[in-house]
């Protein structure tokens, strides 16, 4: 149960900021965003503030930010309708009800002749009640059309994605990945600080209750002056010293609140890759710094971006098989895998995750925001944007081959994790 809360946190997460980061650029853009989901599948959680429907969806596999002109959701009103028009007290119209008109006993009835509800913002009809006189009805830029009891606020052209600047468009898809690297450098930031980063100092670090460092009297905060004689000024002098003589006994001369100590350690052996090392249980010194968190935080990082590039890179040149790739069931097994390590580890999963979603996102794939920008860059070259229909047709294809990806890597995953 611990590992399926773990993973709609993490994932839930990763997909949330994803989204929020379109959401507040869009929204800076003054583009209309009708939906804000988490999720896909039928509703669990749903709540409307202003323009925008909040959804919390069951299945714990994505999400999105529907904007007005992305989708064909607003329908057409045409000549002959017979709809029924409420208005505030400037007489400008806030709601277009298409039908179920005797729920809404104070609307005005009004068969339409013409209808723009994008760019002029007109309604001209004919009332119920002056049937000879052509009238002529302004709309609200934020009116609302009423069809079976749902209300759908209209999107101005002002108000749509397609009508805004290039740079503003190209803000509103790449701010999506852009939010899960700055998810993870906050993730390995707060790590830092709480965990402290580590340091090159020779002063000995958190002492496991277990080791041959605790059986000898050394405590945290000890300096190490010396080891065997041998002058020691960083941590990694200590390490070497260590790890070259497993089971041989070991003379530190360390400084305690001042005081200079003589000690002897005999460390621990441990087999690693087939050589033996010496161990004595004692972690790196760490200093609990805000400035150096945040170097530590885009550090790692910049680290984990490019660790993944290097795959990506060993996967187009045949060095990595597809076999390998994991979906969300294989996240879901490394999850389970790293909660038992503790929640430092998960964070740092979390980060890693959150990367590796921003990565694949800006990948020039049809479909994926990457592949978006891709159309905005040739659109930026030829000075104007391509046809919104094939463009469309090639976003479909790729959706469709991502999902076909997708069954193969879950397939994959099914088998090498519950069918082994």
């Amino acid at each position: 149960m611990t590992t399926v809360i773990a993973f709609i946190v993490i994932f839930g997460a990763l997909v949330f900021f994803h989204e929020l980061g379109h959401f507040i650029f869009a929204k800076r853009a003054g583009i209309l965003c009708r939906e804000f989901a988490i999720g896909m599948g039928p509703k669990v959680f749903s709540y409307k503030k202003g323009e925008t429907v909040y959804n919390i969806r069951l299945l714990p596999i994505g999400g999105y930010v529907r904007m007005a002109g992305e989708d064909p959701e607003m329908i057409e009103i045409k000549p002959g309708y017979r709809i029924g028009l409420l208005f505030n007290k400037e007489e400008i119209v806030t709601k277009i009800i298409l039908n179920n008109k005797e729920k809404y006993p104070d609307c005005r009835i009004v068969e339409v002749e013409y209808a723009d509800i994008e760019k002029d913002l007109i309604i001209k009809g004919y009332p119920d009640d002056d049937q000879e006189n052509l009238q002529t009805f302004s709309i609200d830029p934020k009116a609302v059309i009423v069809e079976n009891g749902v209300e759908s606020q209209i999107a101005p052209l002002d108000r749509q994605f397609a009508t805004k600047t290039l740079g503003q468009r190209f803000m509103a898809i790449f701010a999506g990945p852009m939010m899960n690297f700055v998810l993870a450098f906050v993730v390995f930031v707060l790590i830092a600080l709480l965990q402290g980063v580590p340091t090159n100092e020779p002063k000995l670090g958190e002492i496991t209750p277990d080791g041959a460092a605790k059986a000898a009297g050394l405590e945290e905060g000890d300096i190490v002056q010396s080891i065997d004689g041998s002058e020691i000024s960083s941590w990694s002098d200590v390490v070497e010293i260590i790890r070259k003589n497993p089971n041989e006994k070991l003379e530190f001369s360390v400084i305690r609140n001042g005081e200079e100590m003589e000690l002897f350690v005999t460390p621990d052996a441990k087999t690693v890759d087939g050589q033996k090392i010496g161990i004595i249980g004692v972690f790196s010194p760490v200093e609990k710094s805000p400035i150096q968190a945040v170097t530590a935080g885009a550090k790692e990082t910049y680290f984990w971006t490019t660790q993944i590039f290097v795959m990506l890179g060993k996967l187009v040149t045949g060095q990595f098989s597809i076999d390998a790739l994991s979906g969300p069931v294989g996240i879901y097994y490394s999850t389970d895998e790293v909660a038992k390590s503790g929640i430092f580890y998960l964070m740092k999963w979390a980060g890693i995750l959150s990367i590796n979603l921003g990565i694949m996102n800006l990948l020039p794939i049809p479909a994926l925001d990457g592949g978006r920008l891709m159309f905005f860059v040739v659109e930026a070259l030829r000075g104007k944007p391509i046809d919104r229909q094939k463009e469309g047709m090639v976003h479909f294809i790729g959706f469709a081959l991502l999902m076909l990806l997708m069954l193969v890597v879950t397939w994959n995953d099914i088998q090498r994790f519950f069918l082994k």
